[in-house]
């Protein structure tokens, strides 16, 4: 059978032969690819067999042999259909998979509406990750002037634990925190058992619930967790909530994603590439 899981940074990098750092294709005099870019050959391999980017080292008797010019390997062209790349991102990001298919996934794993993830997620309210002292609840949403005016009286306060985010990272935060909410904000998921513990306190909670409309969404909430929970519970494949907010991407290999060159000098592309960019 398959298994499908959310893929962790770590694997993401293990995939990887390289960084993509420019958003370049190919260089439009010598149609090589540009070095670091899109379709680098440093990164996914060379574009003729047996043969590096500068010219340096040809034929098969190099075979595996890096240059010391160009940094490329001597290999089969081949491999450009199946080497990955990755780009690291300047700030998280959220997987629009899990934001934006409606039913929102992420909304009901940390018990929002898609209105106030857009808020979080685009920059727009702030959210209590943990209250400390502070008359707010946990997953309160505050504008910017309520968490200027709430930070400073922390401080004034000598509250140190009160948080509030904004963006994917405030996300990630929330979902780092999954577990039973009858447990102290600060010991949630220190055990690594909180996605368990949040599945049995919606059983009961369904159980025991009376409003049809409130059994409903609970309901809905317990299958998106007993699904994340299950598809990651043998050993070796554990699936985190956290890897849903992405710092890194991965990038498929260039043969997947061509250039085409057609007539008076021009190319067609894939869309991929210019999402990349």
């Amino acid at each position: 059978f398959i298994r499908i899981k959310v893929a962790s940074p770590q694997e993401i990098y293990a995939w990887s032969f390289g960084e993509v750092i420019k958003p370049e294709t190919i260089n439009y005099r010598s149609f090589k690819p540009e070095r670091d870019g899109l379709f680098c050959e440093r990164i996914f391999g060379p574009v003729k067999d047996w043969e590096c980017h500068c010219g340096k080292f040809k034929r098969i008797r190099f075979r595996g042999h890096v240059c010391d010019r160009c940094g490329v390997e001597v290999t089969l062209s081949k491999v450009r259909r199946e080497r990955m790349g990755h780009i690291e991102l300047a700030v998280p990001i959220c997987h629009i998979w899990f934001f934006k298919t409606l039913p929102s996934q992420l909304g009901y794993l940390v018990g929002m509406s898609l209105r106030d993830l857009e808020k979080v997620i685009y920059y727009a309210s702030y959210v209590v990750v943990d209250p400390g002292k502070q008359d707010v609840e946990f997953l309160d949403l505050l504008d910017e002037d309520e968490y200027y005016d709430l930070r400073v009286k922390s401080r004034e306060e000598g509250d140190e634990i009160f948080r509030a985010e904004i963006g994917a990272e405030a996300i990630r935060s929330l979902l780092k925190l999954l577990d039973s909410p009858e447990r102290k904000v600060a010991d949630r998921n220190s055990d690594g058992n909180g996605l368990h513990r949040l599945a049995s306190w919606l059983r009961v909670e369904i159980a025991t619930e009376t409003s049809q409309h409130r059994k409903k969404k609970k309901l809905k909430r317990l299958k998106v967790v007993d699904a994340l929970h299950k598809s990651g519970d043998t050993s070796g494949t554990k699936n985190l909530p956290e890897w849903m907010i992405m710092d890194v991407i991965p990038v498929i290999p260039p043969d997947l994603r061509p250039l085409v060159p057609l007539d008076g000098g021009r190319f067609a592309t894939s869309d991929l590439n210019d999402l990349y960019r």
